[in-house]
């Protein structure tokens, strides 16, 4: 798994997910639940992961849909 996306911004992450998922690029995203432990104050970011292979195309689908990396 590579990391493609790191981001405060839940909206973002959720962008980001339907856009893959609608060409068929699984995603994961880990961190989610680090909010325990920071209190909810957003400072951890969360981190969108894809594998190897589907890494090039997701980072230009990305990019076409006004997402930075």
């Amino acid at each position: 798994m590579q990391e493609l996306l790191r981001t405060n911004d839940p909206t973002v992450i959720a962008f980001a997910q339907a856009l893959l998922s609608g060409e068929d690029i699984d995603c994961y995203t880990v961190d989610v639940n680090m909010s325990v432990i920071e209190a909810g104050l957003g400072i951890i970011p969360q981190r969108l992961l894809v594998r190897r292979e589907d890494l090039f195309m997701a980072r230009a689908i990305l990019r076409d849909n006004g997402i930075e990396l």
